[in-house]
């Protein structure tokens, strides 16, 4: 991994400090901000603020966590390592664990040129739209439930347990966000199975970040994450964006990124709190 541009890792961080705010209010803790969504859907993060200032403390991080407790919001923050060294060891002294995920961005000119077959957009004006977004977001449940890159159990009839009606406010924010070009989802499917694999792109300016691409642990090995990442990357060039990125869990998944153009620049730091240690 070579040392990453400064410019680069700039138009992450306002990526970052973008995106939540689409749908999310900010809350200031010190160095930290923390983005509270206004609504239904996937809660957001913690993380140093963009504005420059001191870096986050411990003190900042325990007030954080417990407004998200209060909040009955996940205890997560992230940040990138690299433009963010010393609080990877002010996280860990605050009593958290932290992934550190390798950060990826895509060379355009690696990605390969054939399209991916099995793979498709969602399309908000399709009568179908509603029932493609519980199904890709059960294959996300169960997917993650089952982390790595293993074959397992889980697969069509454990997504469709999983399976949850959803919200139409929630459908219509969805509708409206692909329309605006903030957001697209892509599934993988099987003839005789349905979606079986699933992920999402999200747009601030210029900045796609790829994200939530799982597979149904029973078809994995089987390039459905390779050929869904490809697709979302395809997608977000065609869009317009000069940026495309991921996080990959570990270098396992990262070999898979790699596959389809993406290259390492630094390291995604996810943390939320450790476990306590069974008596």
């Amino acid at each position: 991994m070579t040392t990453p541009d400064p410019a680069l890792l700039n138009r992450l961080e306002t990526f970052y400090d973008a995106l939540p705010r689409f749908t999310a209010r900010a809350e200031d803790f010190g160095g930290l901000v923390l983005f509270v969504r206004e609504g239904a859907g996937w809660p957001f993060y913690a993380r140093p603020r963009l504005d420059g200032g001191d870096p986050p403390s411990a003190a900042d991080i325990m007030a954080a966590r417990e407004r998200q407790r209060d909040l009955g919001l996940p205890e997560a923050f992230e940040w990138v390592h690299e433009t963010t060294p010393d609080l990877l060891a002010v996280a860990r002294s605050a009593g958290l664990a932290v992934l550190e995920a390798p950060l990826m961005v895509l060379d355009p000119a690696a990605l390969p040129a054939q399209p991916a077959a099995g793979v498709r957009l969602l399309d908000p004006a399709s009568d179908a739209f509603a029932a493609d977004l519980e199904l890709s977001r059960a294959v996300a449940q169960v997917g993650f439930g089952t982390p790595g890159t293993d074959r397992g159990a889980g697969g069509p009839a454990e997504r469709d347990a999983v399976r949850v009606e959803a919200d139409p406010g929630s459908v219509e924010g969805e509708r409206q966000a692909i329309r605006e070009g903030r957001r697209f989802t892509a599934v993988a499917e099987l003839a005789d199975a349905g979606p079986v694999a699933s992920g999402i792109g999200m747009r601030a300016g210029d900045v796609v970040e790829i994200a939530g691409v799982a597979t149904l642990p029973t078809f994995r090995r089987r390039g459905l994450g390779a050929a869904l990442t490809l697709t979302l990357a395809r997608h977000a060039l065609d869009s317009g964006a000069g940026l495309v990125f991921l996080s990959a869990s570990d270098n396992d998944v990262a070999r898979v990124y790699l596959s389809v153009g993406f290259r390492r620049i630094a390291t995604a730091c996810i943390a939320e709190p450790a476990a306590v240690p069974a008596l």
